[in-house]
């Protein structure tokens, strides 16, 4: 019994010391969890700083705390563009902000769209009397569509800027495919659907070239509007008319060459640049740090300016990122979530609902689940708008149809209103591994979907009707929703990508306005006037864990965003190949359903890649089940 009681007595201890440890790990999780939410307290006189590490984005994607903190990588930083707005006109009128800064060095880029935004914002915080400020080592496309709305734009000495324009090359893979054996099975309507020319040809189609060619073509006029607009000393055409002149001019030496070229005003480094915010904002009394100055940061002003929420109130509901079936997101539009977060809030009282879409499309089905739970609104009655931010292409259009009044801005891309399908196929490449098939047939469909033997006539046959009706489907909806002829439709449709001005005009949008306008909209049609509504931002909740996780995670492992000179930029360019090639992989083995997806769409932020359930329905869906994907 003694040895029976000394064992009892080491378990018990065991046991005792496992629920201390678990508490304490509880408590210090708390801890952790509470102090990472902004505190208003820290907002104080001086100049309002805007760290925008990372992407600008429509929404945060979720973040995993368990497989962040596995992978000891720190997960790329995302700011949401209306937090920006908000904070800079909240700025406009608040005494305690005597300037703006915006710090550029980490930061990576974002959508034409939301960076025209917030240049906007900034121009009002400048308008009111107030200086806004940048300072980076890297200025490219995206950071001068900000930093040219600035009244003093910093640089590094050691720091580049250049302006290279949209465009670039895509991948081509037929002839690997044709190495291999491969066969990708293409299933589309649409003469206008690139994403499908990468496993079936070895260069761009001239249809295509033409229709992006005058996309790319429409957006690169608006940037270069925007910014000599903003910044009228920028020499844009010397920058980007003759770059090799515009260099060797300054000897090589990448500051100096900004500088003479107007794209920046000053160079200096982090403590230069915080000594001149000193003298403009005041110092920091307590941080006696070179090139400290008073400030507040973005989470805490925000906390601290809170929501204003009066009247009635007028739903949200946030379309972002590649359309996929299930549960996914936020940053990924899982249809299943969305169309749950619409019915759940289709008893909420709401006096309307502002559809927001920054999506290239992605699944049918998920499109047309949002698109459903967006129509119940409809039959009660319930204005309706649709908002497009940077994309609402293809699947990102179809949830769009139900809107009374679509609004878009003249950078923003749509249409793409085509559907495709990509099935590989091994008949070709497994015989060189010693591989056949053969068997007995009572139909031209027993067996199929066969991988190994090929796909039968009847089995092509079959799937390409459905995508034709798939096709068919989009286009009744597009011709209802805007009351145009199918004929019509089709002939602006085929896949054919539009900027926002050219939507306008063949009719695919109503008006050039952003979530502000399409806000007003529907806050006029319910019977609401200005001051008497509010937003309410459906899901949104916010991930106390998620900052501290972030900062956990970074503070573990180097930064890997920072942008350094010519060398070090292009290298940071060229890491996202190996994920490129990975995703187009994935487009190919990966059956997804009939996709309404604009692969061949811009994004200045990347779009996430559609995560969570990969369940797909339609034919191909229980294709992709029969065949084990």
């Amino acid at each position: 019994m003694s040895f029976v009681g000394k064992v009892w007595k080491v378990l018990v201890g065991i046991k005792d010391g496992l629920v201390l440890l678990f508490m304490l790990l509880f408590f210090v999780a708390l801890f952790g969890i509470l102090s990472a939410r902004p505190n208003p307290g820290a907002v104080k006189d001086g100049a309002l700083l805007v760290d925008l590490s990372g992407t600008i984005v429509e929404e945060k994607s979720s973040l995993d705390p368990i497989a962040v903190l596995l992978s000891r990588s720190a997960p790329v930083g995302e700011v949401r563009a209306r937090d920006v707005t908000r904070a800079l006109d909240a700025a406009v009128t608040d005494a305690r902000v005597k300037a703006v800064v915006l710090d550029l060095g980490t930061f990576l880029g974002g959508g034409q769209v939301h960076l025209t935004e917030i240049g906007a914002a900034m121009d009002r915080v400048r308008k009111a009397g107030k200086p806004v400020l940048t300072w980076g080592i890297g200025y490219a496309d995206d950071h001068m569509l900000l930093a040219a709305h600035a009244s003093e734009v910093w640089l590094d000495p050691m720091g580049v800027a250049v302006i290279a324009g949209p465009g670039g090359s895509n991948l081509y893979y037929a002839g690997l495919l044709e190495k291999l054996g491969v066969t990708a099975r293409v299933y589309r309507v649409g003469e206008f659907k690139a994403a499908v020319e990468p496993w079936t040809r070895t260069s761009m189609s001239e249809e295509a070239r033409a229709n992006i060619g005058g996309l790319y073509g429409a957006l690169w006029e608006e940037y270069k509007a925007s910014v000599t607009r903003a910044r009228p000393k920028l020499q844009l055409a010397k920058v980007t008319g003759d770059p090799q002149a515009w260099i060797e001019s300054a000897q090589g030496n990448m500051a100096q060459a900004a500088l003479a070229a107007g794209l920046v005003d000053k160079l200096g480094d982090k403590t230069q640049f915080g000594a001149r915010v000193a003298e403009l904002a005041g110092k920091d009394s307590l941080d006696k740090t070179p090139g400290s100055f008073a400030k507040s940061e973005l989470a805490p002003y925000l906390a601290d300016i809170g929501d204003k929420r009066p009247g009635k109130k007028i739903g949200v509901v946030t379309i972002a990122g590649e359309i996929v079936d299930g549960e996914a997101g936020p940053g990924t539009a899982g249809g299943t979530r969305i169309a749950k977060l619409l019915d759940d809030a289709l008893d909420d009282d709401l006096a309307g609902l502002v559809v927001r879409v920054d999506s290239p499309g992605g699944s049918v089905t998920a499109s047309e689940e949002i698109r459903r739970a967006v129509q119940r609104y409809r039959d009660r009655k319930i204005p309706v708008a649709v908002s497009m931010a940077n994309l609402a292409a293809s699947g990102g259009y179809w949830v769009a149809t139900p809107g009374e009044r679509l609004f878009a801005e003249p950078a923003t891309v749509t249409g793409s209103i085509g559907v495709f399908a990509v099935l590989p196929t091994f008949e070709n490449a497994a015989p060189r591994l010693g591989v056949t098939a053969d068997g007995v047939r009572t139909t031209a469909l027993s067996g199929q979907p066969d991988l190994v033997g090929g796909f039968t006539p009847a089995m092509d046959s079959l799937l390409q009707a459905n995508m034709t009706g798939t096709y068919r489907n989009f286009l009744g909806l597009v011709a209802k929703a805007r009351r145009m002829p199918v004929e019509r439709v089709d002939a602006i449709g085929q896949g054919q990508v539009w900027d926002g001005g050219t939507a306008r005009q063949n009719g695919l949008v109503d008006e050039f306005g952003g979530l502000p306008e399409a806000l007003a909209w529907v806050a006029g049609k319910a019977g609401a006037k200005e001051g008497e509504w509010h937003a309410v931002y459906l899901g949104e909740s916010g991930n106390d864990y998620d900052s501290l996780i972030r900062r956990l995670v970074t503070e573990r492992s180097s930064p890997a965003t920072g942008a350094g000179d010519l060398f070090a930029m292009t290298a940071l360019r060229g890491e996202g190949l190996a994920s490129r090639l990975g995703r187009d992989l994935a487009r190919l083995t990966g059956t997804r359903g009939i996709q309404a997806l604009c692969v061949a769409c811009p994004a200045g932020a990347q779009v996430p890649d559609g995560g969570g359930s990969r369940q797909s329905g339609g034919l191909l869906g229980v294709l992709a089940w029969l065949t084990g994907d």
